[in-house]
Order: structure tokens, then C-alpha cells, then sequence
């Protein structure tokens, strides 16, 4: 499943920034706040691009500028979790939410860290995916529907991430993320008509992964249409033939 976060990117003359959870027009930034929010937008780039020592240097001048700023420590966090630092991540994280406890990209991105890094919290990072849904001003609320779906969806309970990926499909009926996750929900639950029509949804407006092409090959295996297995296995070895679905795929780990 892809990595639904947020950077809290701030551009455009009319851009507002977070403050403890209210939104405030840039112009009334000070001259610190302005730098960092320039400096944690630069380090957030960066990090985008997978380079994160230079986005390490970036957010340590934001926060030079201003140690009370957000969504510094929320791009840090980030940082920390890529590199695998998780005591620095949650760290981060915790930080972030302690200047602005209303931020909602925060909570999303602690309750991703949380359901990948700290699986036996699970319910917080449930807790806090809802929290980044109660602030009203939130422009993406399909993203902490669909970490949710996701979360749910390692923990076996299908159920509830069927209800979860529903959400994100009432706000974004054609959510690619949501769709294969519904892909994935009916495929574990025998409903092999519906896995079909949510991955073929999905593959309309998506390219094609190593992972939905592996589910692909399962539901089709499920089915017996052998002609459509045969497809799909032809694409994961060509297109991805170092993944670990394809790897799985010789091994012939299947569901």
C-alpha cells in the first residue's frame, strides 16, 4: 500500500499557516516565522526527493528561525521515520502536536508512524487519523481514511478497513489507493467479482505496480481465468522482476 502523508506545504501569496490549530494569513507572519516556513518547505522538498541529509540542514534553520514551529518538527518526523530513527520520529511527531495540537497533517503522519513502526498501538494511530478528520479546514480527509483502511488491513480486520477505504471512496469515488485496498478487502473475503471490478478500477487510473499486479495474479488464480493469470505474471516479471512480488511469485507463495 502506498504512503498516504502530507508535507504541509505552504506556497501562493495567499497562503495561511497552522499556529496551535488556527489557521493565520501569511502576511501577519513575522519575519521568523517567514523563514522558517520557507526553510521547512525547502527541507519538505527535499525530502520528497530522498535527499535527506540536505533536508535534515533545511528544517534544523527552520527551526533556528523559530523552535516553535510545527510543522518543522512534523517534516522531521518524516525524516527520522525514513531513516529509520523511530525514537526521533515519534519524538518529532510528539512535538509537533505539542505547539499545534490541532494540526491535522501531524496527526496523520504520527498515526502512519504509529500503525507501521508501533503496531501494538494500533487504536492511537486509529485515534489519531481521526483526530486530523475533526478539524473542519482539513483539504485531504481521504488520506487519513485511507492510512486507516490500510492500518486495518494488516491487522486482519476487514471489516473495518472496508469501512474505512468506503469513506475515502464517498469523498474521492475514483481514490486509486481505496480502490485497490476494496480490491484487497473482497479478494480476503471471497468476493472475487467485486476484487475484480475495484482492481480493474484501480489499473484504469493508476500505472501499474508490483503490487497490484500480484493481487491481480491471485484473484485470477482464485477464478481459474488462467489467460488473465498468465497476463498479469507476464507483467510483474517484466516490468518488476526484483520486487518481492515477483520474488514471492517464484516461490510460489501465493494467498
Amino acid at each position: 500500500m502506498g504512503l498516504f502523508i502530507a508535507l504541509l506545504m505552504l506556497t501562493g501569496g495567499c497562503a495561511k499557516k497552522q499556529i496551535q490549530g488556527e489557521l493565520v494569513p501569511e502576511q501577519f507572519l513575522g519575519a521568523a516565522q517567514q523563514s522558517a516556513k520557507i526553510h521547512t518547505e525547502l527541507a519538505a522538498e527535499y525530502y520528497s526527493r530522498g535527499q535527506f541529509g540536505v533536508a535534515l540542514e533545511e528544517v534544523t534553520e527552520a527551526l533556528r528561525f523559530d523552535s516553535k514551529f510545527a510543522s518543522a518538527y512534523n517534516v522531521l518526523g518524516l525524516i527520522y521515520m525514513d531513516l529509520r530513527e523511530d525514537s526521533l520520529a515519534q519524538k518529532n511527531f510528539e512535538q509537533a502536536l505539542k505547539m499545534a495540537p490541532n494540526n491535522s497533517e501531524a496527526h496523520n503522519n504520527y498515526g502512519w508512524f504509529l500503525c507501521q513502526r508501533r503496531p501494538e498501538r494500533i487504536d492511537q494511530a486509529v485515534k489519531h487519523f481521526m483526530a486530523a478528520l475533526r478539524n473542519p479546514l482539513y483539504s485531504t480527509p481521504e488520506k487519513p481514511y485511507n492510512n486507516a483502511g490500510i492500518c486495518m488491513l494488516s491487522q486482519g480486520d476487514y471489516k473495518s478497513a472496508e469501512e474505512f477505504f468506503q469513506k475515502t471512496l464517498s469523498i474521492r469515488p475514483a481514490d486509486s489507493q481505496a480502490l485497490i485496498g476494496m480490491a484487497e478487502v473482497y479478494f480476503r473475503n471471497g468476493n472475487l467479482t467485486a476484487a475484480q471490478l475495484n482492481l480493474s478500477r484501480h489499473m484504469q487510473i493508476s500505472a501499474l505496480t508490483a503490487e497490484s499486479l500480484w493481487l491481480g495474479i491471485q484473484i485470477e488464480r482464485k477464478t481459474g481465468d488462467r489467460h488473465a493469470e498468465a497476463s498479469y505474471t507476464m507483467q510483474l516479471q517484466k516490468r518488476f522482476p526484483d520486487s518481492r512480488e515477483a520474488a514471492a511469485l517464484r516461490d510460489g507463495r501465493f494467498e
